[in-house]
């Protein structure tokens, strides 16, 4: 690849000073990873997914040192995880290692939103940025329309008799779009008279957090995923929970499986692109790490690994979602182990954490750089304590980090026997983070004891237990009774002895998204909502935090907020493959459940001849 004079500019006009005129074509960086022409299946020029079941036929895919690069919890002054986690790549390249990428697909409500692309930033980029930010090579659209035929499978199911005594009432499975669209979120669908349908309450999720999504990067293999997609369970039946009348209803008794693994056989293959620098890049799947696990695609892993002696992989938001998600789920699904972590921190974003506005981010303030340092220390404590992994905090640079300020984080962080290096790969790519991929070299070549930080054979509680108190470092578990029936419920159905995906909010260690630093105790944890998903178990943590970022608050004004919580969660039963899931939600001016009778009734009011009162 020809030398760029490195420049500073907004990240598209980097990108495309190197695209297409200085990168390498598609063939040359399968090349570089081993891969022989005819395991490519063509994209374009540049990019191109790969036949990963006659590649790896024969290789076990658990060659290389896989490298977790996660992050302290995020604040709007941003913290680079990505770009830290491409310029290492390309860092360890320029050092004489054999190194690959692999990396999530951004989601194009993200891109469209306030967090922009996914593909890094500077001179630490993946390209082409605008088509993997864009539609790439139509995975997710792939995903959403096997996800929409299952849903429409449902409704023509019910239609056409309802042999399979589906409740409507009880159906749990939503429809998905790639785009945030709040106005969906909540629909009655089914209007339009018999022929068109049963008007019911129905919804949209984003395409990222669809359990096909989930499924399809747990997966190992196109009947794997057939499986998995015949256990997703869409609806309950009619009857009672109490005495087992109530039955789950899954797609494969709808017969919907095969089909959505036929939408699925293009997208299930692992995408092959580069870095700025010609550093392979494997780009797959792309769950949220705040509701699904956060992970790249297990395939897309192993075939890494397969390629390079060093694979540079990421998690979604903090280390206390995706990080732990990636340790507890994917590592046990995928039977893989991370020879080390890098957990990425700004100056900037630790100021924030100790309270500095946004405006006042850049003037040096060692006391509030000070107050938010427990953040990163508790995540750091987490992976060598919890984990038990060897970690180094990378200091992604600003040029206004004042050297007061960089010498009191490797202070602290040395006093936990964690190295500090700087990363300067925005501004210089994988030469500005050579000491770094020094340091995560040596770290990988020392022996560490990974574990698991809870038993998948515990019982729910107890995994929630272990999450909540030592990952988020709460005092207590208190599930509600609504809560405790799906639990029991999916103690029947024999779906408990799996991993725990918990959903909570991306800002903070509790469920507070304004209580910054870190989590001083989670008075509750309140699962809501069950996902059966791909084999594990989707939960969610919710409840009553106070955090030593906030004023103490007395005892009238907790009463208040505790029943304002209460109003705010919604308790929904849902499932899929397997895991448990729980989200909170507030806000709305009606609950869900009164949207549907309000809705007849007005249609009822249109349709009859007296004139409608209102109230």
């Amino acid at each position: 690849m020809a030398r760029i004079d490195k420049f500073i500019g907004p990240d598209i006009e980097i990108a495309q000073a190197v695209y297409p005129e200085h990168a390498l074509a598609i063939d040359e960086v399968a090349r570089k990873a081993g891969i022989p022409i005819e395991h490519i299946e063509h994209y374009g020029k540049y990019k191109a997914k790969v036949d990963y079941d006659s590649f790896l036929k024969g290789r076990d895919g658990k060659g290389g040192k896989l490298i977790l690069v996660t992050a302290i919890t995020p604040t709007p002054a941003g913290e680079g995880k990505t770009t830290v986690a491409i310029g290492l790549a390309d860092a360890l390249v320029k050092t004489g290692k054999n190194a690959a990428l692999a990396l999530r697909e951004p989601s194009l409500g993200p891109v469209f939103g306030v967090k922009g692309g996914a593909t890094g930033g500077g001179w630490a980029q993946i390209i082409p940025m605008e088509d993997i930010n864009l539609h790439f090579t139509g995975d997710f659209h792939a995903i959403g329309a096997a996800n929409n035929l299952l849903a429409a499978m449902i409704d023509n199911h019910i239609f056409h008799g309802n042999s399979l005594n589906i409740d409507p009432h009880k159906i749990i499975w939503r429809r998905c779009v790639d785009m945030n669209d709040r106005q969906l979120r909540f629909v009655v669908d089914g209007l339009g008279g018999k022929a068109n349908g049963s008007p019911r309450e129905d919804g949209y999720d984003i395409t990222v957090v669809s359990e096909i999504m989930a499924i399809l990067c747990l997966t190992s293999g196109i009947d794997d995923l057939k499986e998995r997609l015949g256990r997703i369970i869409v609806a309950y039946t009619h009857g009672k929970q109490s005495d087992g009348s109530e039955r789950p209803v899954t797609a494969a008794q709808l017969k919907a499986h095969g089909a959505m693994a036929a939408l699925l056989k293009d997208a299930i293959k692992p995408n092959l692109v580069q870095t700025l620098e010609g550093t392979p890049a494997f780009v797959h799947g792309g769950p949220f790490a705040n509701i699904a696990h956060g992970c790249n695609s297990i395939l897309a892993t192993r075939l890494a690994l397969a390629c390079a002696d060093y694979v540079v992989t990421e998690a979604g938001f903090g280390a206390d979602l995706g990080a732990e998600k990636f340790l507890n789920i994917k590592c046990r699904c995928a039977n893989i182990k991370p020879s080390a972590v890098v957990v990425v921190a700004t100056v900037r974003a630790l100021k924030s954490h100790g309270g500095v506005a946004k405006s006042e981010l850049s003037k040096e303030n060692v006391a509030a750089l000070e107050k938010g340092m427990p953040n990163l220390l508790q995540h750091v404590r987490n992976i060598t304590e919890a984990f038990k992994l060897p970690a180094v905090v990378a200091i992604n640079a600003f040029p206004t980090d004042a050297p007061a300020e960089l010498a009191l984080i490797e202070r602290k962080c040395r006093e936990l026997g964690v190295s500090v290096e700087l990363s300067e790969v925005w501004e210089k790519g994988g030469e500005g983070g050579a000491r770094l991929a020094e340091e995560v070299a040596r770290l990988c070549e020392q022996p560490n004891n990974f574990d698991y930080s809870y038993d998948a054979n515990l019982t729910i509680r107890e995994k929630i237990e272990s999450i909540a108190k030592n990952i988020y470092r709460a005092d207590g578990v208190a599930i509600l009774p609504n809560a405790q029936k799906q639990i029991e419920q999916l103690e029947k159905l024999g779906l408990d002895k799996v991993p725990v995906c918990v959903a909570k909010t991306q800002y903070s260690f509790s469920d507070n998204p304004s209580a910054l630093r870190r989590a001083a105790r989670l008075d509750a944890d309140r699962p809501q909502r069950q996902n059966t998903r791909g084999r594990w178990l989707y939960s969610s943590a919710y409840g009553r935090h106070y955090d030593d970022a906030r004023p103490a608050c007395n005892a009238r004004r907790r009463k208040r907020r505790r029943g304002q919580y209460r109003k705010n969660i919604r308790l929904v039963l849902s499932g899929v493959g397997v895991y448990l899931v729980v989200n909170y939600y507030g806000g709305h001016p009606a609950p869900a459940g009164r949207a549907l009778p309000n809705l007849i009734n007005a249609v009822k009011m249109l349709k009859s001849k007296s004139k409608p009162r209102y109230r």
